[in-house]
């Protein structure tokens, strides 16, 4: 049997969203208190929430049926030449599965196409990550470095890189 078609949309997030953010990065299972703490600030800051809108994060929220399902945070690293860090990517749990995820991430690539080499994703180690870590391998992500006991004792940091095409190495984009 074929899996089920699910309608996604990929959609700009603004300040109206923070509820749902909030609630989903809170309820996905997957982040301590101060982390959701830290991508509600980041989440603020792309969207302009309490400031002016910062240039060096760029978000997008993915819809499933028409419901915000997810949403990711990303930006170019600073000090770096077309390195784009991955900051979050954060799907509702009852969303999970359903390639909500795999649309985000896809679109995050797309946007940064002829401006970014490399992304890098930094997640954790611990066992209820397997599936985190399972996700940007089968799409093309390499492990470039781990860090143990990073986030805590039996906590690694396992860093990922995914090399693009199409910038120049004078850091210039489009064809030559």
């Amino acid at each position: 049997m074929s899996p089920t078609l699910v309608a996604r949309s990929i959609r700009p997030l603004a300040e109206s969203d923070r509820p749902q953010v909030a609630a989903m990065t809170q309820s996905c299972g997957m982040f301590r208190s101060e982390e959701v703490r830290v991508a509600l600030e980041v989440f603020d800051a792309a969207v302009g929430i309490g400031r002016r809108q910062d240039p060096d994060y760029e978000c997008a929220g993915v819809e499933l049926e028409g419901k915000l399902a997810g949403w990711a945070c990303w930006g170019p690293t600073p000090c770096t030449l077309g390195t784009f860090d991955l900051y979050w990517i954060v799907i509702a749990a009852e969303s999970q599965g359903q390639g909500a995820g795999s649309a985000l991430l896809a679109e995050i690539e797309r946007r940064v196409t002829g401006r970014a080499r490399l992304i890098v994703v930094e997640t954790a180690g611990r066992e209820q990550y397997a599936g985190t870590r399972g996700f940007y391998e089968s799409r093309g992500y390499q492990v470039e470095a781990r860090i143990p006991d990073y986030y805590e004792a039996g906590d690694d940091l396992v860093t990922y890189v995914k090399r693009l095409t199409g910038r120049r190495e004078d850091g210039q984009t489009g064809n030559s």
